[in-house]
C-alpha cells in the first residue's frame, strides 16, 4: 500500500496535478467545529450545509465502505497578481475572483480525477471510489490538510508555500492506503487576511461569518444584499480574492499552464458599464461552461448594480442604471435604485 500511495502521486502528478495526498476517514474532531459554525447560523443561506451537516464529517457514511481519502490539488493562477489596492484600483472596472475567469473547474477537476481512478484501477485492480469537485457534502479543506498538501490559514481556506491559488478534489476510496502527515502551519503571527477583508468577515483566526463574506453575497446569497454591506463590496461582482492577494505565502505563487483556466471573455479587464449591459442571452453565451452562470442573469445584475453604486460618478454609470431602473425583476430593481440614490439621482 505505501508503494501504491507513491505510484498515485506519481501519476497525479502526470495528469497535471500539482500535489497529491492520502488521508484517514476520522474528522471526528472537525465535526464539533462544524457544528458550532451551524448553529450560529454563518452559514447564511446556504440550507445545503446544514441538511448535510454530519454527513460532511463522516466519509464512509457518505459512501459506504471508505478507508481513505485521495486529496488532489489544481493551480489556476494565470497571472502575477498584485498588491489588494492595485487590483481595485480603478473602481469603473469589474473585479471577478481569478478562479472564475476561465472554465468551469468542477468540469476540469472531475475529468482530470477520473483519469486518475482509471489509472489506479489499470495499474492495481478494481477497486470502489467516487470523485468529488465541489460536488457534495465534503469537507475538502479539513481532508486536504489531514492529507499533508497544505495547512488551513486564518481566512479558513488552504495554504502551502506556493500559496492557495487552487482548487481541492477528493477521491474517496476502498484501498487500505498508508496515509501522509499533516503539514505544520506556517501562519506564525500573521493576520492579514482578517485585517484586509473588506466586510470584516473573518471574525477571528479560522473563524468565517459566511453572511458577510463577498463570496458569499455575491455568489451563494440569493435575495438582496444588505445595505450596510453594499458600500464595502466596492466593485468585486463575483467573488472576492483580498485574503489570498494579502497573503505573503502567494507572493510564491507560479502561474498555471493550465489552458482551461485562462480568462475568456476579457474578465480581467472589463468594466461595470460593459457587463451590466449584455442582454440575458450574451449572459447566457457568453458564460456557457463558466462557473459564473450558475447564479443566473439576475443576480448578475444584482451584483454590478453594487459595483455601479460604487463607482465613480459619471454620466455612462448614471445612463447605464437608468435603463435597468424597470427591470421586471424586483431584485434587480432594488439594487439599481439604490445605486441611483448613491449618484444622487431620485428614484
Amino acid at each position: 500500500m505505501a508503494a501504491l500511495a507513491d505510484r498515485i502521486k506519481q501519476w497525479g502528478a502526470e495528469l497535471g496535478f500539482q500535489a497529491v495526498g492520502i488521508a484517514d476517514v476520522d474528522l471526528s474532531a472537525a465535526e464539533g467545529r462544524l457544528a458550532d459554525w451551524l448553529g450560529m447560523g454563518w452559514h447564511g443561506e446556504m440550507d445545503y450545509m446544514a441538511r448535510h451537516g454530519a454527513l460532511r464529517a463522516r466519509p464512509a457514511q457518505l459512501v459506504p465502505g471508505t478507508l481513505r481519502v485521495i486529496s488532489c490539488r489544481m493551480d489556476y493562477l494565470q497571472d502575477v497578481p498584485a498588491t489588494v489596492a492595485e487590483e481595485l484600483h480603478d473602481r469603473r472596472g469589474a473585479y471577478i475572483a481569478r478562479y472564475a475567469r476561465g472554465r468551469d473547474y468542477h468540469k476540469v477537476m472531475r475529468g482530470r480525477l477520473q483519469k486518475l481512478c482509471d489509472r489506479i484501477g489499470a495499474e492495481a485492480g478494481p477497486f470502489a471510489y467516487r470523485a468529488f469537485a465541489d460536488s457534495a457534502p465534503v469537507m475538502e479543506v479539513e481532508l486536504a490538510a489531514r492529507a499533508g498538501i497544505g495547512w488551513r490559514g486564518k481566512h479558513t481556506l488552504l495554504l502551502d508555500r506556493q500559496g492557495s491559488w487552487f482548487f481541492l478534489g477528493e477521491i474517496y476510496c476502498d484501498l487500505p492506503l498508508v496515509c501522509d502527515s499533516e503539514k505544520e502551519n506556517h501562519c506564525g503571527t500573521c493576520e492579514r487576511c482578517i485585517e484586509i477583508c473588506p466586510t470584516q468577515a473573518i471574525t477571528a483566526p479560522y473563524r468565517l461569518d459566511a453572511r458577510r463574506c463577498i463570496s458569499y453575497l455575491t455568489i451563494e446569497h440569493k435575495s438582496a444584499i444588505p445595505e450596510e454591506l453594499r458600500p464595502l463590496i466596492g466593485n468585486r461582482v463575483y467573488g472576492c480574492d483580498d485574503c489570498q492577494l494579502a497573503c505573503p505565502w502567494n507572493g510564491f505563487a507560479r502561474p498555471s499552464d493550465e489552458k482551461d483556466f485562462q480568462t475568456r471573455n476579457g474578465l480581467d479587464h472589463a468594466t461595470l458599464v460593459e457587463l451590466f449591459g449584455w442582454s440575458a442571452e450574451e449572459f447566457d453565451r457568453k458564460m456557457q461552461g463558466s462557473p459564473i452562470r450558475r447564479i443566473g442573469y439576475e443576480r448578475w445584475l444584482r451584483n454590478l448594480a453594487v459595483g455601479l453604486g460604487n463607482a465613480p460618478a459619471s454620466d455612462e454609470v448614471r445612463n447605464a442604471l437608468k435603463k435597468r431602473k424597470d427591470h421586471s425583476s424586483l431584485l434587480v430593481r432594488e439594487h439599481v435604485l439604490w445605486a441611483l440614490e448613491r449618484h444622487g439621482v431620485a428614484a
